[in-house]
């Protein structure tokens, strides 16, 4: 992900023209294919809860604690860094904190049981680990989501585009304006824009006007 930051703010060139920032939701579809692969912890939990086994140790409860402390923290200070909505990497990273600090939570509610009811109740953290699992495939969902957006150059930007119309009828001699396209690339957003001007005035008086 560092490597990801690092290369999408190189800037543009002759074999790149609009930058480099696809490079991060194609890093971002790769992380996502580790937190789904982290969901084989589903698997396991499924064979703890058909074999008998003895509760977890107490102790396991002081290392959730801090391991809900400290992904909580690493999230916030993630998403209070991140620049605006351009970065899919510092989103991905930080809902990747949230997600491990919402696992372990539902980790330490299943132990808790486990050790508070004794016999019988030796699974409940078996349970809590298949709820992580399917939280951990649907936060997957929510970041890869947004990423695939971004590569098929989706358009689900009318705030922005509107925006951009409004600003161009301030310029001078643009009566109205048709086609807009938005494609954001990394921290980059490329418009394309048709302006409508008044066909009577020809391109050199046009560009003496604006010279003036």
């Amino acid at each position: 992900m560092l490597l990801g930051f690092k290369y999408a703010k190189r800037s543009a060139d002759e074999n790149h023209p609009y930058w480099h920032g696809k490079i991060e939701p194609l890093i971002t579809f790769l992380v996502v294919t580790l937190l789904v692969l982290s969901a084989v912890i589903a698997h396991q939990a499924i064979e703890n809860i058909q074999t008998p086994h003895p509760s977890p140790k107490l102790w396991t409860l002081y290392v959730l604690g801090a391991i809900i402390i400290w992904k909580e923290v690493s999230y916030r200070i993630v998403m209070k860094k991140k620049q605006g909505d351009a970065q899919h990497l510092a989103c991905c990273d930080a809902w990747h904190y949230r997600s491990d600090a919402i696992t372990s939570v539902m980790a330490f509610v299943g132990i808790s049981i486990s050790l508070v009811f004794g016999k019988g109740f030796e699974t409940a953290d078996d349970w809590a680990a298949l709820l992580a699992a399917g939280f951990i495939v649907y936060n997957s969902y929510l970041i890869f989501r947004p990423a695939l957006g971004e590569i098929m150059d989706e358009q689900v930007y009318d705030d922005l585009m509107e925006e951009i119309r409004n600003v161009s009828l301030t310029v001078d001699g643009v009566i109205g304006t048709e086609k807009c396209f938005i494609r954001k690339a990394g921290m980059h957003y490329n418009v394309d824009l048709h302006a409508i001007v008044d066909g009577s005035i020809n391109v050199k008086e046009r560009y003496h006007n604006r010279a003036n």
